[in-house]
């Protein structure tokens, strides 16, 4: 194999999310649903040469389209992947990525004494007190905790 050939084949139609951080791959598709069931063609490459970040993930979901609220869901995790809509063959829309400003059943609160973790039909909720670094505060017990903490 040359360097010059592709690692990871092209997909027609789709979704790709590039320059994900390297080995954060399957902790997207976590955050994405996805889990391999849906019977879609899913590519996931992990620690790919990148010449922007020395190393990356892709995964490429052949026939789904993400909108931007869920792919904006994995900036926490890789907040310079980009999201790129593909139509045979093309690239048709680039999108970075932006932080939301709430996260709404998405995560499970860390704080054990949190209402959300007791037997009350809760769904969780957190919003964005900063996002340099990301910190997110839970709307119900108001504890503020990193991304690396809620995910």
């Amino acid at each position: 194999m040359t360097e010059k050939e592709l690692l990871v084949q092209k997909i027609r139609n789709g979704t790709v999310i590039d320059h994900i951080v390297a080995g954060k791959a399957l902790q997207v598709l976590s955050i994405l649903g996805v889990s391999g069931s849906e019977g879609k063609t899913i590519t996931v490459a992990m620690n790919v040469p990148s010449r922007k970040y020395g190393r990356k993930d892709i995964i490429k979901i052949e026939n789904t389209y993400l909108s931007s609220e869920i792919t904006n869901k994995i900036s926490l995790i890789t907040p310079h992947a980009t999201v790129n809509i593909i139509k045979e063959y093309e690239v048709i829309e680039k999108r970075p990525l932006e932080l939301p400003e709430e996260f709404i059943g998405l995560f499970k609160c860390p704080n054990p004494n949190c209402i959300t973790n007791s037997d009350e039909p809760i769904e969780t909720k957190f919003y964005l007190t900063s996002k340099d670094p990301p910190l997110l505060r839970c709307r119900y017990c108001g504890r503020i905790y990193s991304s690396s903490e809620v995910i």
